[in-house]
């Protein structure tokens, strides 16, 4: 569990660069991800191959995997989306709602009782949203697509549960990142049907930030996200996430100077979403204290 906790943690801080570099990126936000996914994507062929991880998938697998990876597009689109209707530290933050909707979610999918301390931890996440769109109203669009993009969050992350114990952890991130360059490559025509003035080409300096985008924060990250959701939970993931926007807004104020943009609504909302994953760990730490104690006690 220790390990897998560490995995997770290094995961959600490499994830903290993910919209200073969206940000710094001249691109707008599907063709910022296609170029993403082609590049992680090319990335995980080599290293799949070079590690022999390849695995042959039966057609129940294949449906997963590939929704699975379209839904890790969308989800990218949104987030990106997010922060250039608002900034880097509005749309890190609205990530922070995945965790209600995991909540609500995961008891669904596998069918087990809902867990009314982890809702009451999402409702106080979400309160601190409240709050950051209560007092800055002007980003509404922003926090819109933020919301969404913490929704399919949630919803790859169930579903993901549910594969990521078949394979290993690198095979099912390549798999997922390969159908989600596949799927937008299949939206692209009307997506520039309907947008034919967009700029398509990077700039020297895109092509840099994208490559650090891919290699630590994709192919990396995602590696080390889905081994540590072998030993963890979803809601874990999801809610060990709302430390994503801590880092991220971090950066972001160093180099965007976003503290500048942000008020005390917003300082407040993230206080709100820092005491929900602070609350987590202690529960977690003294329930996994309590299994430790019960099993010494059960033990002939």
């Amino acid at each position: 569990m220790k390990k897998a906790l560490i995995q997770l943690h290094l995961a959600v801080f490499l994830w903290g660069f993910t919209g200073v570099l969206g940000k710094a990126i001249e691109l707008d936000a599907p063709v910022l991800v296609w170029y993403r996914m082609l590049i992680s994507a090319a990335m995980f062929l080599v290293v799949l191959g070079y590690r022999k991880e390849f695995r042959r998938l039966d057609l129940r697998s294949f449906l997963q995997l590939s929704g699975i990876g379209a839904l890790i597009a969308l989800h990218w689109v949104a987030f990106y989306a997010s922060i250039q209707f608002a900034n880097v530290s509005i749309a890190l933050v609205c990530l922070s709602t995945a965790s209600v909707f995991t909540a609500l979610l995961e008891p669904l999918v596998s069918k087990k009782k809902f867990n009314w301390l982890e809702i009451g931890l999402s409702l106080l996440a979400i309160a601190g949203v409240y709050s950051i769109y209560h007092f800055q109203q002007f980003y509404g669009k922003g926090i819109l697509w933020g919301v969404i993009a913490a929704m399919l969050s949630a919803v790859f992350t169930v579903f993901n549960k549910k594969v990521v114990d078949r394979f290993p952890a690198r095979t099912v991130a390549g798999y997922e990142i390969g159908f989600g360059f596949l799927f937008l490559c299949c939206v692209a025509p009307f997506f520039l049907g309907a947008n034919p003035g967009i700029k398509l080409t990077p700039t020297p300096s895109d092509w840099l930030w994208l490559g650090i985008l891919s290699l630590a924060c994709t192919v990396w990250a995602q590696s080390l996200s889905l081994s540590a959701l072998k030993k963890v939970s979803s809601f874990t993931v999801t809610l060990s996430v709302n430390l994503e926007p801590v880092y991220g807004i971090l950066l972001a104020c160093i180099v965007f100077a976003e503290n500048k943009q942000l008020n005390m609504g917003f300082y407040l909302g993230m206080a709100l979403i820092i005491a929900s994953v602070l609350l987590h760990i202690a529960f977690m730490s003294r329930k996994s204290k309590r299994d430790a104690e019960a099993e010494l006690l059960n033990t002939p």
